[in-house]
């Protein structure tokens, strides 16, 4: 028989489990979207665009000379422009404005799209058990997505937890180190690198610069040797085992570039070791490249 006392028992114990469940219940962490620019202006309005479901969108400019800044306040308050000090330094710089800790780290060539912001949404919403999460980058090129050569899957971290993860490296390819488990993500994330094979050759020599500085200040060495294996093993991947061939004209073209780009690294790092060979330095100059 329930009496009035037990009742009030019962009612007491009920409000007590709803009022602690509330207590206990840990809130959906937000997520900043951030975004390092210069001279975007091409192809931020669309990047920016992909990353609306985003709790804060922050992009981080370095001076852009054409209207980057004008389109990013069309989608966010969060600007900043600051001195270019580097990919490491800026992309650290963007996650340490965000109001929240849970990053989503974009370039201006790459977007999200609708399967990978859902789940990105629903991990959060599940509570995250990494401190990171890498997913597979497809690039268009030449008409077509590549999912072939070193291009693909091309795993990159993008959405990481900015307590226990930050941005490293030098000069090129720098990456997010993770301190803790690190998860996959099972969504494309859609790249536009290059506008046509200019420009890919442009980036090819920017890049091989930058590459064949970190190598020589790492104390490798370069001769006609190693930039012929080198450049021939990186077309037999790209092309035979990483399977360009499927790809038709396109893949043969991203195999032979690649390729190419080993090459210049290799070529670049050697002109490093060597004497000048170049502008003759002036008389009395000291030489600043030291032999391999």
């Amino acid at each position: 028989m329930v009496t009035a006392r037990s009742l009030v028992l019962l009612l007491n114990t009920d409000y007590w489990l709803l009022t602690t469940s509330r207590c206990y219940t840990s809130p959906v962490p937000g997520i900043t979207a951030t975004i390092i620019t210069l001279n975007e202006a091409a192809n931020l309005s669309a990047a920016l665009e992909s990353v609306r479901w985003a709790d804060e969108i922050i992009v981080v400019d370095a001076g852009s000379t054409d209207d980057t800044v004008a389109v990013a306040r069309r989608y966010t308050d969060r600007v900043i422009v600051r001195p270019w000090p580097g990919y490491v330094e800026q992309k650290n710089f963007a996650a340490s404005q965000a109001s929240h800790d849970w990053i989503f780290s974009l370039d201006a060539d790459e977007r999200v799209t609708p399967e990978l912001a859902s789940e990105v949404k629903a991990l959060i919403e599940a509570g995250p058990q990494c401190a990171g999460y890498r997913g597979p980058r497809v690039s268009h090129y030449l008409g077509r997505w590549i999912r072939s050569t070193d291009w693909y899957p091309d795993y990159q971290i993008r959405l990481y937890d900015r307590r226990r993860a930050r941005w490293a490296g030098r000069y090129v390819h720098e990456s997010v180190e993770v301190e803790g488990g690190l998860g996959r993500l099972r969504a494309e994330l859609h790249h536009h690198p290059y506008r046509d094979v200019s420009h890919h050759l442009r980036t090819i020599d920017q890049y091989s610069t930058l590459a064949a500085r970190q190598m020589f200040e790492d104390g490798r060495r370069s001769g006609p040797l190693q930039i012929v294996l080198h450049a021939d093993a990186a077309f037999l991947r790209n092309y035979l085992l990483r399977g360009g061939v499927r790809d038709g004209a396109a893949g043969l073209i991203v195999s032979l570039l690649n390729s190419y780009y080993v090459a210049m690294k290799f070529v670049k790092l050697w002109e490093l070791c060597s004497p000048s060979t170049s502008t003759p330095p002036a008389r009395g100059a000291e030489d600043r490249t030291r032999s391999c």
